[in-house]
This record gives C-alpha cells, structure tokens and sequence, in this order.
C-alpha cells in the first residue's frame, strides 16, 4: 500500500512544484541529490573519488515531449561529460533513452545518443543506459544491441532489473553479447504477471542472476544497498577465484554511505550513482517507494545532520 502511494505520489507535478520551494524538502532531498546543476553534481563526484569512490552521473528527468527538449538534454550530457574530464573525475555517466526522444522518435534518439557515445569514445568514458519500466525493458535491449553496441560496445551498457520475471533470458542473452551489465532490484511497480510481488523471490532472482554474470559474463555492476547480498557477492567471487577486477559494487548517492567506504577501505570497487537537476522529487519518492520502511530512518538522519551544522 504504501509503495503503490509513494509511486502515485512521484507523477504529482502539483505537489512536485510545492515541495520543491519548500526548505525543509530541499533539505532531505540534498542527501540523496546532488543539487540541480552540473557543477553540484561535478563537486560531488570529486569529493567521492578523494575517498576512492568512483561515481556516475545522471540528470534526473525522463520522457520528453518535444524534439528540442530531448536536443537540450543531450547538450547536457556533452557538456557532463566535459566537465567531469576537465575536473580530473573518471567520467561515467547514466542516461534514459526516453530522455533522449525514444518516445517521439527513434532515429532521433540514436542521433542524440550517438553523439554522446561519440564523445564518449574518443575521451574514454562509459555511458550506461539506465533501465525504466517494463514497457520500455525490450526496447532499450532491442536499441542497445541492435543501434549501438557494435559501434560502442566498450563505451555502452545496460541495466537489468532482478524484479523482471523475464530477466534470466535477458541476462543469459547479454553475457553471450558480452555486453557490459548493471543489476539492480528494480524500482518500478509492476505487474504480478511482469515481475516477483514478494522481495524474497527478488532477492533470490538476483543472486541466481549475481553469480551467472560474476561467472560469465564481462565487468558486472554490482547494484544494491543489501548487506547479506554483498556478503554472498564477495564469498562466491573469492570462492570461484574471480577477480576483484571484474566487478565493482554500486550504491546510490546518499544511501548506506558508511557501507561504501567500508568496501572501499576493504579494495573492492565502489561507484557511487549521483542523480541531479530539477526533476528530483520524482526520483527520491521512487527510491522512497522501494523500501517504504527506510522513510523514518532517513528522515531522522537527514535532521541529525542539520542539527549539528547549526
């Protein structure tokens, strides 16, 4: 119940436009978004990888309407990736397609994303497209494989979501592409029919998923925020003698942030997903909507923290 209304909550432009003037609001977002400009985000990076946490950058928003608002987002990205190289940050950025035009049209969102990929290839960096809802799960795997991946196989990948039913087939096609792969839990409401209701059955699906890719498939992002998980992670990879090379564990940006410096500290690669911009209050109830349980947590360590700066 409260995960459907904490969704529900995240499409309400009426109430996005209150709390984003409201302080206190913009208080508890701060944790969990770097800011709403790309020099917030670039500053947040820095400060990360002075701890030897590696980060990726993602402009929050998805679903543009129009052709210029997809071109305006696309300059965005240029200019991330820019500014992370000039501020010495290993530059690694996530973007949506949807962001890009998928809806409006697909040649123009291969164009627009092209040209980041292009960027992104002579300089270096690795772009991942960031996974949305099940609607769109075959459409970005159709679009990775067949519009980018021989062009920039090195530079480009992909999410896959453990709550997908389907995401074994999808896991066991992309380690035979050798494509690069983030697995996260997945933070979309679905169907019962499209995905586990239960988050044992997740939390099951992801580990099976875990150890296919950890075994066979190429550098694997290890995303999740749970500890038992991260534990089996690092016991199968040292028990199948697996490189530490090979993988790197993902939190996100303000969650569990003592956990990402322990396994730092510990030489396991850590990245850290930094989101910015003004679409924030979308994205922080859909992080909220994934454990409800954690909404008191946090907002007492949010306020904890305000007190001691006073």
């Amino acid at each position: 119940m409260m995960r459907s209304f904490l969704l529900w909550l995240s499409k309400r432009q009426s109430i996005f436009n209150f709390v984003r003037r409201n302080r206190l609001a913009k208080k508890f977002a701060s944790r969990f978004v770097a800011g709403e400009t790309i020099g917030e985000a670039v500053a947040a990076a820095k400060d990360l990888q002075a701890r030897g946490i590696t980060v990726s950058l993602d402009m929050l928003g998805e679903s543009v309407a129009k052709p210029a608002e997809a071109e305006q987002a696309r300059d965005t990205y240029i200019a991330m990736l820019q500014a992370m190289q000039a501020a010495g940050v290993e530059v690694n950025v996530s973007v949506k397609l949807t962001q890009m035009g998928l809806d409006i049209d697909a040649a123009l969102c291969e164009r627009n994303i092209r040209q980041i990929l292009g960027l992104a290839k002579g300089i270096g960096a690795f772009v991942r497209l960031d996974m949305e809802g099940s609607a769109y799960t075959q459409k970005t795997l159709d679009f990775f494989e067949q519009r980018l991946f021989a062009d920039f196989g090195a530079n480009v990948g992909v999410v896959i979501q453990a709550a997908l039913r389907r995401s074994t087939d999808d896991v066991a096609k992309l380690v035979r592409l050798g494509a690069r792969v983030r697995l996260c839990k997945g933070a979309y409401l679905e169907k019962p029919d499209v995905a586990f209701p239960d988050k044992k059955d997740v939390d099951a699906h992801y580990v099976r998923l875990l150890e296919q890719l950890l075994t066979s498939g190429d550098y694997v992002g290890i995303a999740t925020h749970d500890e038992q998980i991260i534990a089996h992670a690092k016991q199968f990879a040292a028990a199948n003698n697996i490189a530490r090379d090979r993988f790197e564990f993902q939190m996100l940006y303000g969650v569990r942030r003592d956990l990402q410096e322990a396994l730092a500290r510990e030489g396991y690669r850590m990245r850290v997903y930094i989101p910015f911009g003004t679409q924030w209050y979308p994205y922080l109830m859909r992080r909220l909507a994934e454990r409800p349980a954690n909404i008191m947590f946090i907002l007492g360590n949010v306020i904890k923290e305000g007190t001691r700066r006073v």
